[in-house]
C-alpha cells in the first residue's frame, strides 16, 4: 500500500507535514495507472480522476477548504490553510455507467 500526496502547492505539503501526515509518495501530477488497490491518494483532483483512483480499489481523501472568494486564484501557505479550515475528507466516486459524455 503506498499513500501518495499529490499537490504542486508548497504550501499544501507544508500543512501536510505540519499534521504528521504519513506520505509514501509525492508528486505534482498523477496517472491513475500508476495507483494500485489498497493505496490511499490525498489532494485535491478533478471528479474524473478521483473516479479513476476509486475505481482501481483505493481510496481518495480530498484536501477540501472553506476558501473565501477573495482567496482564490493565489498561492496560499500553510498558515491560509489552517485558517480556512483544511482537512482530509474521504470521497468516494464513480463514474456513470451509462450515457459516459452526454450532458
Amino acid at each position: 500500500m503506498t499513500t501518495w500526496f499529490i499537490t504542486r502547492h508548497p504550501g499544501a505539503l507544508e500543512w501536510a507535514h505540519r499534521h504528521g501526515l504519513s506520505i509514501d509518495r509525492h508528486i505534482v501530477h498523477m496517472d491513475p495507472a500508476d495507483v494500485r488497490p489498497g493505496d490511499v491518494v490525498l489532494g485535491t483532483l478533478p471528479v474524473n480522476l478521483a473516479a479513476d483512483v476509486c475505481a482501481k480499489g483505493a481510496r481518495y481523501l480530498n484536501l477540501s477548504l472553506d476558501l473565501p472568494a477573495e482567496a482564490r486564484g493565489r498561492e496560499l501557505s500553510a498558515d491560509d490553510l489552517e485558517r480556512y479550515g483544511a482537512r482530509l475528507e474521504e470521497y468516494r466516486v464513480a463514474a456513470p455507467t451509462t450515457g459516459k459524455g452526454q450532458a
